[in-house]
Formats: structure tokens, C-alpha cells, sequence
């Protein structure tokens, strides 16, 4: 079973989307292992976005994701990473498809409603930030 970290940001919990995403990935068959909603301070979204960190969009990545409140996920199934890259769609709502979360219901590239990990490594990498492996919970034998 692979696992990956889901971020359900700002804009989706101000539109009150958090359940419609959450069960698009459910329905993909992921299972929730570990879930909390909190508020991102910045030293936090520095170290999530440091991959991006001298770009121009950098400080309104991390000005967008410590707004408000987001809901902080990991997602365990099958090609986990995949499927929940697939489910989101393009980063950019204006290429993704219809059918996935940000092609149906995000506003713009700044608002785009959800976060993945790209990779196996970097899906580690980021649950690490967020959660302690006392919170991550075995659903599978």
C-alpha cells in the first residue's frame, strides 16, 4: 500500500468543499489514515514549498496557504500518489479536466483548492511535516 500527503486548502474549506473532495478521493478507493485541520504558519509553508522557494508565485503560495485554515490528510490505497494526482487535475483549473476536483471546482491557479504529493519520496517526505507516525493509523493487515 503506498501513501500520500493531501492538502484540502484554504479556499476549499471557505467554500465548503472539504466533503465533496474528500469523497472524490474515497471514491477512487483511498483510505483516510491520518487527518487534522489546522492553521499553516509560515515556517511550515516555507519548508512545504521550498521546492518553489526564488520563484516569482513563491510568497503568494505561501501567503495563499497560511490565509486560513486547511485540512491535512493522508490518503493510503493502491498507486496512491497517482490516483490522487489524476483525481486533482492540472495545477492550473484553466487546463484540467473535467472530471477532476480542479477542472469541476477551482477558481484560478492561486485558488485551485488542493495540494499532493508528486512522488512516493516527497509524499513521505511532506506527511513527515505533518504528522507523527502515532498519528497515522494501519487500516490494512
Amino acid at each position: 500500500m503506498q501513501r500520500t500527503l493531501v492538502l484540502l486548502k484554504p479556499d476549499a474549506l471557505q467554500r465548503g468543499l472539504a466533503g465533496e473532495i474528500i469523497s472524490r478521493l474515497e471514491g477512487r478507493g483511498l483510505k483516510i489514515v491520518a487527518m487534522k485541520m489546522m492553521q499553516m504558519d509560515e515556517e511550515l509553508a516555507k519548508r512545504l514549498y521550498e521546492i518553489h522557494k526564488g520563484k516569482s508565485f513563491f510568497q503568494g503560495l505561501i501567503e495563499q496557504i497560511t490565509s486560513s485554515p486547511i485540512i491535512a490528510a493522508v490518503f493510503e490505497g493502491e498507486n496512491a500518489v497517482e490516483l490522487v494526482r489524476g483525481t486533482m487535475g492540472e495545477t492550473d483549473p484553466a487546463l484540467a479536466m473535467p472530471g477532476t476536483i480542479r477542472g469541476d471546482l477551482a477558481l484560478d491557479i492561486g485558488r485551485n483548492l488542493i495540494h499532493g504529493a508528486d512522488s512516493e519520496e516527497i509524499a513521505e517526505k511532506e506527511s513527515e511535516l505533518f504528522f507523527s507516525a502515532k498519528e497515522i493509523f494501519r487500516l490494512h493487515p
